[in-house]
């Protein structure tokens, strides 16, 4: 569906707008698309053209998002559209990010208007709607548009996202934003620019924001050999994580060879190993290992190292959290949990 954009103002002379939606601010012609290749200048006006439509809704644990200290054992309803404003090559979702740039690509997807959305996710069960697998960034009024309903009706909200968004958005967005994983890809602006045709500071300045802000943050990042993968490059991920807040979950997940990285190894574990090990040396709480056979998926007390949420798989299995806290130390977890388990 189509309808007029959030986030834009008229630019200049002979009809161009200019975006205000996320850090690329394209000034956009009459006739043609922004970066994202979903948000089109008709006429003077900017419009997206992904409204309503989902290439993909499912109910997932909040784990999968990942999301281990928000609501953990949770159902989340998660809904996409079509697009992205980053291009990555090593994409793991490429087929739906990347369709409206393929030659063979489009938009549409099934109608889902928000108020259905919201009607499913309570009928499922969810705590909560996310917004993934694409960037919630591209589809931004559909998301907040849902997401206002969705606290209506008593659901939370997390994002998925590259971070990739303005001051302006993520202000619009954050009375109704309760959580969100943001995807650290790299730390160094060169690779943002050549694989991601985009900016690192605008990521960093996400995660701070959005902590400012109050939501709950959690960073990803994909480990993909000989891009992201050396060991000076991780510490410094994972110290710029502690600077903005050491009990910020760090989930460093293992690539898989896929779209223009297919000629690309799985990475090691003892690489992810090494991550993890350099996130404590770092001050990291909490770290996570993704995509790999058991792989670290328990939260731990980061005072007596007790297991406080174990985990199979996306799935909880045990949780001892006491009013929030260790059972054992009384430390706090950070985090948002079930009623009477917040400290």
């Amino acid at each position: 569906m189509t309808r007029e954009a959030m986030l834009w103002n008229p630019a200049g002379e002979a009809g161009e707008v200019a975006c205000r939606l996320c850090a690329h601010r394209c000034v956009v012609k009459p006739g043609r698309a922004g970066v994202c290749a979903v948000r089109e200048n008709r006429d003077g006006r900017l419009l997206t053209r992904v409204y309503g439509e989902t290439v993909a809704a499912n109910v997932d644990p909040i784990e999968k998002k990942p999301l281990y200290h928000f609501w953990p054992g949770s159902k989340a309803l998660s809904i996409a559209t079509a697009g992205c404003n980053f291009r990555c090559g090593f994409c793991q979702n490429w087929e739906i990010s990347q369709a409206p740039r393929l030659a063979d690509g489009g938009l549409r997807g099934e109608p889902f208007p928000p108020a259905d959305v919201v009607k499913a996710a309570v009928a499922a069960g969810c705590r909560s709607v996310s917004y993934t697998y694409t960037e919630p960034t591209v589809f931004f009024e559909y998301a907040y548009d849902t997401a206002r309903l969705a606290r209506e009706a008593g659901l939370l909200n997390n994002f998925v996202t590259n971070g990739y968004m303005t001051a302006e958005a993520l202000e619009t967005v954050a009375p109704w934003l309760d959580a969100a994983n943001v995807d650290l890809k790299a730390f160094r602006d060169e690779t943002y620019r050549k694989v991601c045709g985009a900016r690192l500071e605008p990521v960093l300045e996400t995660v701070r924001r959005m902590r400012r802000l109050g939501i709950w943050v959690e960073v990803t990042t994909l480990v993909v050999p000989g891009l992201n993968d050396g060991p000076d490059e991780l510490a410094s991920i994972a110290r710029f994580i502690a600077s903005v807040d050491p009990d910020i979950p760090w989930h460093v997940s293992r690539f898989h060879p896929d779209y223009e990285y297919a000629g690309t190894p799985t990475t090691p574990a003892r690489t992810l190993e090494a991550a993890a090990e350099a996130g404590r040396r770092e001050g990291l709480r909490h770290i996570y290992v993704g995509n790999l056979a058991g792989g670290a998926g328990d939260t731990l007390c980061a005072s007596c190292g007790l297991a406080l949420i174990r985990r199979r798989g996306f799935a909880v299995v045990a949780d001892v959290l006491e009013n929030g806290r260790c059972p054992r130390c009384g430390a706090a977890l950070a985090g948002r949990f079930r009623p009477g388990a917040a400290p």
